[in-house]
């Protein structure tokens, strides 16, 4: 054939397409195992960072498994369904169910003496989806510490919501209001108040969305939870 031709350019062409493409299927399936891997142990540093465990993505297994005491698959009634594996639950699947069809995943950790139970958050920004975790002590109440993170905020605005001087806003708040009720906290612009019981943090300036997004899914993510709450608060009062 004349290597000149069109003809053979389009050969050409559509060989090295086919090449290239298989090399990459190969290296994707190769691979896998080692992404799904690595995709694990990030969930582990991000669960970890929640109550202040901070480690490198290598010793995040051993970590998890000394600071994580109980990982529960809740149903909406508080119970417990045994059948579930809380870590394997994937929360863009359960939210496309039935709220009475859905599991919520817990963690319940022990760091320093203390408990802490670990609630996995995921939500809708400006863009894509957000999600995270936030940690409760032992009162059911009090934020010990969050993690968020994102697909697609814009850099410099909503993506701030991964840095730590935002989470740190959290610390110490409240989710439930005077009544008792789950209300979680609303990233509110302009709130400069340090009140810690006024279940509100400053916003970001310039991501009125995203933020809307981290107050609605802290609200909505927690209040799944209020009979497993209501629960363990009771057996507390009974022991």
């Amino acid at each position: 054939m004349d290597r000149n031709s069109n003809g053979y350019t389009f050969m050409f062409a559509a060989i090295m397409v086919a090449v290239v493409g298989a090399l990459l299927a190969l290296a994707s399936t190769s691979l896998k195992d080692l992404q799904d891997e690595n995709v694990k142990k990030e969930k582990m540093q991000n669960i970890l960072a929640s109550v202040g465990v901070v480690v490198e993505r290598e010793q995040a297994p051993s970590q998890f498994s000394s600071v994580i005491k109980e990982q529960l698959a809740l149903k909406i009634d508080g119970s417990v369904d045994e059948s579930s594996k809380a870590f394997d639950i994937d929360l863009k699947n359960e939210l496309s169910k039935k709220v009475e069809d859905q599991r919520f995943p817990l963690y319940v950790a022990e760091q320093d003496g203390k408990k802490f139970y670990i609630v996995p958050l995921r939500g809708a920004g400006l863009w894509d989806a957000i999600w995270g975790y936030v940690a409760l002590e032992e009162d059911l109440n009090t934020i010990k510490g969050t993690v968020f993170d994102h697909k697609g905020e814009t850099p410099g605005l909503g993506a701030e919501i991964t840095q730590k001087w935002f989470q740190d806003r959290f610390v110490g708040e409240k989710i439930m209001n005077q009544s008792g009720e789950i209300v979680g906290v609303e990233v509110a612009k302009g709130n400069t108040s340090q009140a810690k019981d006024d279940n509100k943090v400053d916003a970001i300036s310039g991501s009125t969305i995203t933020g809307n997004g981290v107050t609605n899914m802290i609200k909505e993510r927690l209040s799944n939870y209020k009979n497993y709450f209501a629960k363990q608060k009771n057996l507390a009062l009974n022991n």
